[in-house]
C-alpha cells in the first residue's frame, strides 16, 4: 500500500503537533516547491533521501502497442528518483549491494 498525502498530513499532525489545517498547509506548500523546483527544470537533492532528477528526452520513434502503429514521440521532461546511500542501506537493513542487482 502505498504512502498518501493524507497520511504524510496525519503524521505531522500526530509527531509536531500542529493543527489540523497547519499541517496540511505545511506539506501542500512543501510539495508546491518541490512541483515548481522540477517545473523549471532543477533537480530537488533531498540529503539522506535522495534526488529527483529532470531529464530531457528527444524525440524518436515508437509503436502503438496495441495496433503495432509506428509513431512518432514528441519530446519530452521526465522525472526520475534516485535514493541516498542512507536509505538504501535502510531499505535494505544495512545491505546497500542488495538494491543495484535488483535491476
Amino acid at each position: 500500500m502505498a504512502l498518501t498525502k493524507i497520511q504524510i498530513v496525519e503524521t505531522v499532525h500526530n509527531q509536531l503537533g500542529f493543527p489540523k489545517r497547519k499541517s496540511v498547509d505545511v506539506v501542500e506548500r512543501l510539495l508546491e516547491i518541490l512541483k515548481r523546483t522540477m517545473e523549471e527544470g532543477e533537480d530537488v537533492l533531498i540529503s539522506g533521501f535522495g534526488k529527483f532528477c529532470i531529464n530531457e528526452k528527444k524525440a524518436r520513434r515508437g509503436r502503438n502497442p496495441a495496433t503495432g502503429e509506428d509513431l512518432m514521440l514528441s519530446p519530452r521532461r521526465v522525472v526520475t528518483f534516485k535514493c541516498s546511500g542512507k536509505l538504501r542501506e535502510k531499505i535494505n537493513d544495512g545491505n546497500p549491494d542488495d538494491a543495484e542487482e535488483e535491476f
